[in-house]
């Protein structure tokens, strides 16, 4: 049984069923939460100035604070206690990074929208084929 699982999640229909799932398969493990915020191009970001990694980062835990406050209730509901992390950056990337320190990862094959099929269904696969470790893909 894994004791540290890794659901990273959006707003999407798909990432409420991986954190479901995490939720009544692991129980007992420690459960992290990550949500990946994406950073604007460089190119932007030399033309606004320094504080926009500042900027980027408030505005990453702004967001996330929503998702995070889904993500409890699915947890409060299944009565299971979570850590919640946030991380800008290449979704993937990001994903792959906080791998290194997790035994499983569980995540939604996609997003809600056409676009988010496409990329986080690119996330998906990209995080199946070079995780450190095991990935349940929860349809």
């Amino acid at each position: 049984m894994p004791a540290h699982v890794l659901v990273p999640v959006d707003d999407s229909e798909m990432a409420r069923h991986a954190l479901e799932y995490a939720c009544k398969t692991h129980p007992d493990g420690t459960i992290t939460v990550l949500h990946v915020v994406g950073e604007p191009s460089l190119m932007m970001g030399e033309a606004v100035g320094l504080s926009l990694a500042e900027d980027i980062e408030a505005a990453a835990e702004e967001h996330a604070a929503s998702v995070f406050e889904s993500a409890q209730a699915v947890a409060d509901a299944h009565d299971v206690e979570i850590t919640t992390e946030t991380r800008v950056g290449n979704p993937a990337r990001a994903i792959l990074a906080a791998a290194e320190d997790v035994d499983l990862i569980v995540m939604g094959t996609h997003g809600g929208s056409l676009a988010d099929q496409l990329v986080v269904g690119n996330v998906a696969e990209r995080v199946f084929r070079h995780a450190p470790v095991p990935v349940t893909v929860v349809r």
